[in-house]
């Protein structure tokens, strides 16, 4: 696959707009159909959140923490890679938890990696050199709106 974009961004409160603009501009120059940008945002933006919350628990690991993101796209397949230096942790070691059953039973979060596996082809990880390196794969949609679905 051919790297097209890549940005370094350090962990601050603005992590996950800086992100998303980034992304939405990679999008642009790429032309992605707007049900490519929806599914990569909506997982973009569910990981680092993550990351962000529980990836660096001490205020002086938070501030040497750093994000980087690469776009490799190869015909009508991307490659979004988050890799990040704060504790390690295996997103697709884990199970999403159930289904809440009811509002009044509902707990909040747990979900995040139920979204990912629907909207990416494939989810793969591993630990480099003191990075976690999440790889996110994704088809390019056919043109559409998100809501198309």
């Amino acid at each position: 696959m051919r790297k097209l974009a890549e940005t370094s961004l350090p962990i601050t409160p603005e992590l996950v707009s800086h992100a998303l603009i980034w992304l939405e501009e990679t999008a642009e120059s790429l032309r992605w159909p707007p049900r490519t940008l929806f599914k990569l945002r909506l997982c973009l933006d569910e990981t680092l959140t993550n990351i962000a919350m529980h990836g660096y628990p001490a205020e002086t690991e938070r501030s040497q923490g750093k994000v980087t993101l690469r776009v490799h796209q190869e015909a009508n397949r991307i490659l979004l890679e988050i890799l990040d230096n704060g504790v390690a942790f295996d997103p697709t070691a884990r199970t999403p938890r159930d289904l809440d059953t009811s509002l009044d039973d509902a707990l909040i979060g747990g979900h995040g990696l139920r979204l990912l596996r629907h909207y990416l082809e494939d989810i793969r990880y591993e630990r480099r050199a003191g990075w976690n390196c999440l790889q996110m794969f994704a088809s390019l949609d056919p043109t559409g709106s998100p809501e198309e679905e």
